[in-house]
């Protein structure tokens, strides 16, 4: 499925430029954010966010997957979270590379 065109989404974080990259991770590869179960907030990644909220992260329930909660920082498009684990590192979209490594954090996002 494509990336749905959003309108302008506010990344937070430490050190986020355009494209979502943050002062933690900033590869050309890392541009996607992920909007916080616990805050309905985009952040550009887990540690922007225990640096800027007040409150701990919660993860996405698997009965949520189908929620809009990755942007492109590519292309500025929306993704639901299966599309996203699905997608294979790549916006269905823009065709923009995901950083493979993120699989790595998926349990601190969503729910296995």
């Amino acid at each position: 499925m494509k990336a749905k065109a959003a309108p302008a989404i506010t990344c937070r974080g430490t050190g986020v430029n355009e494209r979502t990259q943050c002062a933690h991770y900033h590869s050309e590869r890392d541009i996607i954010a992920i909007k916080f179960k616990c805050c309905g907030t985009f952040y550009a990644c887990i540690q922007c966010h225990h640096e800027a909220a007040s409150h701990p992260s919660t993860v996405w329930p698997r009965a949520e997957f189908d929620h809009p909660a990755i942007y492109c920082g590519n292309c500025h498009g929306t993704l639901s979270i299966t599309d996203y684990l699905n997608c294979a590192n790549q916006c269905p979209s823009c065709q923009a590379a995901f950083n493979p490594g993120c699989a790595n954090h998926y349990h601190l996002y969503f729910e296995r």
